[in-house]
């Protein structure tokens, strides 16, 4: 009965008696009616339905990125990946040797921890976990790139990947909240703070220039309290804390210092074809292109490295003689 007055209030305007008992004067006409009101009548219980689960293609790709859309969500396979190495990730090569070997455990099913990579923007912290996938992927490795602003699904992607044979990375980029912002309550209960344990093929990464992921007011130190010798922070101070600590492993990045950026132009020249007298000869414009950028970091030695090589490419293609057509075929017929 219940379900009755539900559909009664859903179909509004029709009458459901006269639809289902319908008379059998005119049978045909009575079933045209009947068909052509149910559909309308399906048209408007729709919206209610919950939607249908998309089957993400798992051979399609190594990387997938969670996109979600009038409350649901699906894994859109990345089919064009950066190919970088871990060889072209230079001078940081401490924090490379931790990540791999955090890596490398879990991919061969032994314990490992979620990472959480901070410092100096453009050192390498997401390249590093591009990289990785390029390494591992035959081994079973593949990556799920989640957004901040759909953290909130976190629990729903996980239980997507349950049972899964590969051996995934949740990956969140450039990780940070705000005061009062709620989706990191959803990262925290993944990570460590629900009753259902997270699988063992799952693991998170997540990159950030924040080590403690929230920002931190002086106001709030004022609530800490000492007892004896020791000094205990504030509840907010705490709650911010209590984010990062869900992260078994910290990995530190640090800026380049001037030695460590030149040998980071050197070899991204070397790789895109540049001589070594070109290479060389990069030195002073690379350190003004990083006054420039006021940085220097991985990042603006990849993008100098791009410009000197074109532009160094591009004036050897200008200086190349171009044969007339008459010419060249003169010079075929007599080869």
């Amino acid at each position: 009965m219940a379900f009755a007055d539900h559909l009664a209030r859903v179909s509004g305007s029709y009458n459901l008696p006269s639809i289902l008992f319908c008379s059998m004067s005119d049978p045909l006409a009575q079933l045209a009616s009947f068909l052509a009101r149910a559909e309308r009548l399906l048209d408007r219980l729709e919206p209610l339905l919950p939607p249908a689960e998309r089957v993400p293609d798992w051979s399609a790709a190594h990387a997938f990125r969670w996109r979600s859309a009038n409350g649901s969500g699906y894994l859109q396979a990345i089919r064009r990946l950066p190919q970088i190495r871990l060889a072209d990730l230079r001078d940081i090569d401490e924090q490379k040797a931790r990540l791999e070997s955090n890596t490398r455990q879990f991919i061969a099913g032994l314990p490992a921890n979620n990472v959480l990579l901070t410092g100096a923007r453009g050192s390498g912290k997401s390249s590093l976990i591009k990289a990785l996938l390029n390494e591992y992927a035959r081994q079973g490795l593949r990556v799920i790139e989640v957004e901040k602003a759909e953290l909130t699904d976190l629990p729903q992607i996980v239980e997507l990947l349950d049972e899964r044979p590969e051996r995934f990375i949740i990956f969140c980029d450039d990780l940070s909240f705000e005061s009062g912002d709620a989706r990191y309550k959803a990262l925290k209960v993944v990570l460590d703070g629900s009753f259902a344990a997270a699988p063992e093929n799952v693991l998170i990464y997540a990159t950030s220039n924040r080590r403690h992921l929230m920002p931190e007011y002086f106001a709030e130190n004022l609530e800490s309290r000492r007892v004896g010798e020791e000094i205990h922070p504030g509840e907010a101070v705490e709650e911010k804390i209590s984010l990062s600590e869900r992260f078994g492993l910290w990995i530190s990045f640090y800026p380049f210092d001037q030695e460590a950026y030149l040998d980071i132009v050197a070899h991204w020249l070397r790789s895109f074809g540049c001589r070594p007298d070109e290479v060389a000869g990069s030195e002073r414009a690379a350190l003004n292109f990083a006054v420039e950028r006021g940085s220097r970091s991985g990042r603006v030695a990849w993008q100098f490295a791009r410009d000197w090589a074109g532009h160094q490419q591009s004036r050897g293609a200008s200086a190349a003689p171009v044969l007339p057509a008459s010419s060249s075929k003169r010079a075929r017929s007599r080869s």
